[in-house]
């Protein structure tokens, strides 16, 4: 019977991956991966010989129906991403909307997502939040910007370490210095780190220690 497994895999930590993903990517007849080189080291380790095909945002317009068509022919397919639950700020809406939309079974496996940690370990409140992933990188991201300065719940975002200064400069600008801040680096790996306070003194640190690795930003919503 067709169905599409959507699989999260480790962000950094390799034990952090799940026996029932390990089991699924070895049964399914195909793995639709992000970056085949990337992914094929996580095979490798695992001792996973399943075939992949290549499936990210440059081409998943274009390969989504032939997915479709061999999902309705009756072929098991399994998602993965680089690193991580695929669909949050990597590619799976489209393909997991078309499934739904052609009655084809989709089942996401719980698993590793970055967002997560950061936002429990951040000791910001956590009951309520908004995940705004990467924001835009020009157009749009001051009238962004604006918009969530008047938000109350805590703020969920992902940045790569060159763009993060000029992030925290922007969070200074449009969310005041004193706003409580914390930047979670390298989650799960040897120098995984997490540093808290405001967003000027964030800013600061990272100012003078230019930041390396994946970076997740937790903001304090507005009192």
């Amino acid at each position: 019977m067709s169905k599409l497994y959507i699989v999260p895999t480790p962000i950094g930590n390799l034990e952090d991956i799940t026996f029932r993903a390990v089991k699924v990517l070895k049964e399914v007849d195909t793995i639709l991966a992000e970056d085949t080189r990337t992914s094929g080291k996580l095979l490798k380790h695992f001792d996973i010989q399943t075939s992949m095909q290549s499936h990210h945002m440059h081409n998943e317009h274009k390969t989504v129906n032939g997915i479709i068509q061999r999902l309705l022919q009756g072929e098991v397919f399994a998602l993965i991403s680089d690193a991580g639950t695929p669909a949050i700020s990597d590619p799976g809406f489209l393909l997991t909307r078309a499934c739904v939309q052609q009655g084809v079974a989709v089942e996401c496996l719980p698993g590793a997502t970055a967002f997560v940690p950061a936002l429990v370990n951040s000791g910001l409140p956590n009951d309520k939040f908004v995940f705004e992933g990467f924001l835009p990188v020009k157009k749009g991201r001051q009238t962004r910007l604006q918009f969530l300065a008047e938000e109350v719940r805590t703020m969920i975002f992902y940045e790569s370490p060159h763009k993060l200064n000029k992030t925290l400069t922007h969070f200074l600008e449009y969310f005041g210095a004193d706003r409580q801040i914390t930047v979670s680096r390298e989650l799960t790996k040897l120098y995984e780190e997490t540093q808290r306070g405001t967003i000027a003194d964030v800013l600061t640190y990272y100012t003078e220690k230019p930041a390396k690795g994946e970076i997740v930003i937790v903001v304090d919503g507005k009192k």
